[in-house]
């Protein structure tokens, strides 16, 4: 049975839940002797009468007990009280290495720095004479000082029992590794073959399941997979993973050798100390192994080697462009191909904004200019390493190219503009607030996404009027038309309708067929990002995924199965966009390095940045708890296929998963008095939940059967107010914590509204509209609702109250923060003119429900914000036909 908060165990007074496993569960709890903060790991009773399990147990108290080093959990006490067997030890403020990769791979200076600790920790271990023999990333915390390693349940000490008596894993693909009753000890994906096949497991088992953490690390995938159980243990016993460089492009090379090193199959192939491993990790992370070439560990011999990796390093990026330029040129059909790119001198390539020219020659991309002052276009022939700076296209975002490879049209300060890939002046087409995407058909007419709301335009690439193509007619199925691609017969062009406003994809999202003449749309796959057409098939993102799927220019649909072209490319899940561009010619070129992602960042009213309070990681809403010493936010997993509800303590930089059973939890909202937590989760279950922000107990479903997200609570925590989208748009409805009460909705249904905030005192409710043609911010009275003022005058969304009520702020155009004076003394509602506070990098600026917060003071505001990160390199794939046809 669970401990509750207030338990006492001897001295230890129970705060909370901090995880659990199969050998019990794990509590913060506070010390009442040395008022200090304590972890406490508890062995059930039902488990208790169990001679293997209590075993185990004690087994990791003496283990721990043995050991005293910074990179190694420090154990405190043991304890036995009313039939429970406690430990008391370390608390760690961190997250587990599990949780972390989670979000995908470790930049290389992470999975050295944390090797290292992990080698030191393990080092310390084997020489006191104990094995860990279960060393995993959910047994590896990531803390503030450093690596720690953890649960040595199934640790031995010299002459301790055979390999043969304990435990083993047994989980499906894609699942965290857990330990499980059966004849082996471990974890088997990181099991080395001799505890497999049942032989005695020493120290050098211990650095065979380094050589997985460290692969796993690096490239964010598990070093031995399988369909079965039984497959992934003949992996390990008799298969090599593909090299950690192959995966990961950019990682260290000589890394590479460290790790096939530790995961040799004979134990005697290994390295064979844990100090040998650090040594070798120690002198990569000192720059010894730029040039991927072997060299020895000594320290007082890599001064004489420099300018021989000087030199490789030169050959390596002259070969990466001799490379890209081959492949260039390389006639069709041959080989599968792939070169890297790397970005100008001392630059880095923006996310997601570049572009193949038709004729497969040239890449257009975004990068600092060459001032380092700003992100301008940039143009380089494929066959050749000099790239040209274009000026006067400062800003630049997602460009595309004219249909004979001459011209370039890109968007910039809420403008679409084009530029010939020369240079030249720079001449403006048509408005675009928030530009979606661009293609120029054979006609001369560029098709765009001007909002990130709404359908899609054209406009002469000449010069003239913009003119609608398609309207988003239906806000609940039809939220944005953006990503236009047009298809050969210039007739045809595909696009991608988001139907959700959140990561979370509708039922009608997906990328769909426009035919221009009749107008005409119809869905043709459904995906998560924008679809491109190539030499016979659909390009288009699945979990992250690049998939060719065969499409039939004649019948305009798709047919058999997509396959996978390239992993892990870059996904930006709040914009709906894969970082992937495909020529007329079938020359592809993408990005690696996963799902984009955002940081917490606190900044000052006068948009000084203060410092980050999480991440990066796949951020969503953004909601403080009342006394700001915590925030709740989504974050996803995989380009956004999963979302769970995490609870960040800002003062100690510690996060707790809230929600574990959902598919797309998102929008978290805290009640007044911040015990408790309302999320939606959708599509998967379908409904509103609420739960404990403690974590204790499980979550609620207050109503279902529809798409919702939760938007604030009545002081009292009597009614919760949501967003319902349905057939007629997103409306605002209310739910009364009463058996009795019915939910209803709030205002009148012939305009979408949304985004609703209860004022402090409860007697106004800030929102937005649509009835105007354009989102606004508005205020009515409540309950009431008798009498609304307009708030926003250009636009606006996500408003937020001050604490005392004489503040709205908002997101209003091209994603500043505003603020307006309120005042509503007497019953009256009074709004002074908007003011610009700053100009934020928020994620998603329009209908977003809140991707920032606001202290009480209104002094400091927390926003989830797009970093504008440079990748290090582009892949360019030639002839992918030929792999996909094997």
């Amino acid at each position: 049975m669970a401990l509750t908060a207030g338990t006492k165990l001897g001295p230890y007074e129970i705060l909370a839940a901090a995880g659990a496993g199969g050998m019990g569960e794990v509590y913060r709890a506070r010390d009442t002797r040395l008022e200090r903060t304590v972890a406490i790991k508890v062995l059930p009773a039902h488990l208790s009468d169990q001679p293997e399990r209590r075993q185990r147990f004690d087994r990791e108290a003496r283990a721990i007990s043995s050991l005293n080093h910074p990179n190694i959990c420090t154990l405190y006490d043991v304890g036995h009280q009313e039939g429970v067997d406690y430990l008391v030890m370390e608390y760690m403020e961190g997250t587990t290495l599990a949780d972390r990769l989670e979000r995908g791979p470790l930049p290389p200076e992470q999975v050295l720095k944390y090797g290292v600790e992990i080698a030191e920790g393990l080092e310390r271990a084997h020489r006191s004479g104990v094995v860990h023999r279960d060393l995993k990333p959910g047994n590896i915390m990531l803390t503030k000082t450093g690596a720690k390693l953890m649960d040595f349940g199934l640790a031995k000490s010299a002459g301790a029992e055979p390999a043969s008596a304990l435990t083993v894993s047994l989980t499906g693909p894609g699942a965290k590794p857990l330990t499980a009753e059966g004849t082996v000890v471990g974890t088997f994906q990181y099991m080395a073959p001799e505890q497999l096949e049942g032989r005695e497991a020493d120290a050098r088992s211990d650095l065979f399941a380094l050589g997985a953490v460290l692969y796993e690390m690096a490239t964010g995938q598990r070093a031995f997979t399988g369909k079965s159980q039984a497959s992934v243990v003949a992996a390990i016993l008799a298969s090599e993973p593909q090299p950690i460089t192959a995966v990961r492009p950019m990682s260290p090379p000589a890394l590479d050798r460290v790790v096939k090193v530790c995961l040799a199959k004979d134990p005697e192939e290994r390295w064979q100390t844990a100090h040998d491993v650090k040594l070798q990790l120690e002198w990569i992370a000192e720059g010894g192994s730029q040039a991927g070439v072997p060299a020895p560990v000594a320290a007082r011999r890599r001064h004489t080697q420099v300018l021989a990796w000087a030199v490789a390093a030169v050959c390596l990026v002259a070969a990466l462009a001799l490379g890209a330029a081959w492949m260039a040129r390389a006639p069709k059909p041959g080989l599968p191909l792939q070169a890297a790119i790397l970005p100008p001198t001392d630059s880095g390539f923006a996310r997601f904004y570049f572009a193949v020219s038709p004729d497969g020659r040239r890449l257009a991309f975004v990068a600092r200019n060459p001032a380092g002052t700003s992100d301008v276009l940039w143009v380089r022939p494929l066959d050749s390493g000099v790239a040209q700076p274009l000026g006067g296209t400062e800003g630049a975002e997602f460009p595309f190219w004219s249909p004979d490879s001459k011209s370039i049209g890109f968007f910039a300060g809420e403008i679409l503009k084009r530029i010939d890939a020369g240079g030249g002046p720079v001449i403006t087409l048509a408005e675009a607030k928030v530009g979606r995407g661009g293609s120029w058909g054979a006609d001369g007419t560029i098709v765009y996404s001007p909002t990130s709301v709404g359908g899609l335009w054209q406009v002469p690439a000449s010069g003239g009027k913009a003119t609608p193509l398609t309207q988003a007619k239906n806000p609940g199925a039809e939220r944005s038309h953006r990503w236009p691609f047009f298809l050969p017969d210039g007739r045809h062009l595909l696009f991608y309708n988001s139907s959700s406003g959140s990561a979370a994809v509708g039922e009608g999202s997906g990328i769909y067929l426009l035919d221009r003449e009749t107008g005409v749309q119809r869905l043709v796959v459904h995906a998560t990002c924008q679809g491109e057409y190539a030499d016979g098939y659909l390009f288009f993102l699945d979990q992250g995924n690049l998939m060719a799927q065969p499409f039939d220019l004649s019948s305009l649909a798709v047919s058999g199965n997509p396959q996978v072209v390239a992993e892990q490319v870059q996904y930006d899940s709040n914009r709906w966009v894969g970082a992937f561009s495909l020529s007329a010619a079938g020359m592809l070129v993408y990005q690696g390095g996963g799902s984009t992602t955002s940081e917490l960042v606190w900044y000052s009213r006068e948009g000084k940045e203060l410092g980050r309070a999480a991440g990066p990681a796949e951020f969503d809403i953004v909601a403080l708890s009342p006394d700001a010493t915590r925030v709740a936010t989504s974050v996803g997993i995989g380009g956004g296929k999963q979302r769970d509800i995490w609870i960040y303590e800002l003062s100690r930089q510690t996060s707790t998963r809230l929600t574990f059973e959902s598919a797309q939890a998102d929008n978290p909202i805290w009640s007044r008095d911040g015990a408790r937590i309302a999320y939606s989760d959708t599509p998967g279950r379908g409904g509103l939940f609420v739960k404990a922000s403690s974590g204790l107990g499980d979550s609620q479903m207050i109503t279902h059967g529809g798409d919702f997200t939760a938007n604030d609570w009545s002081g009292d925590g009597s009614q919760l107010l949501y967003m319902n989208f349905s057939s007629s748009g997103p409306h605002l409805w209310v739910h009364q914590f009463t058996p009795e009460a019915k939910d209803y909705q709030l205002l009148p249904a012939n305009y979408p509204t949304g985004e609703g905030q209860f004022s402090p005192d409860g007697r106004w409710l800030a929102y937005t509209s649509g009835e105007t043609g354009r989102q606004e911010v508005y205020a009515v009275p409540y309950p009431g609702l008798s009498g609304k003022w307009q708030v926003s005058t250009e636009g606006g969304s996500q408003p937020r109250w001050r604490r005392d009520g004489k503040e709205l702020y908002y997101i209003g155009p091209d994603s500043r923060l505003m603020a307006v004076a309120v005042d509503t003394a007497g019953g009256t509602f009074k709004a002074g003119l908007p003011t610009v506070l700053f100009q934020t990098q928020i994620t998603a600026p329009a209908f977003a429900f809140h991707q920032y917060d606001v202290t009480a003071d209104g002094k400091r505001f927390l926003i989830n914000t797009r970093r504008a990160q440079g990748a290090s390199a582009l892949t360019v794939y030639s002839n992918w036909e030929a792999a996909l046809k094997k």
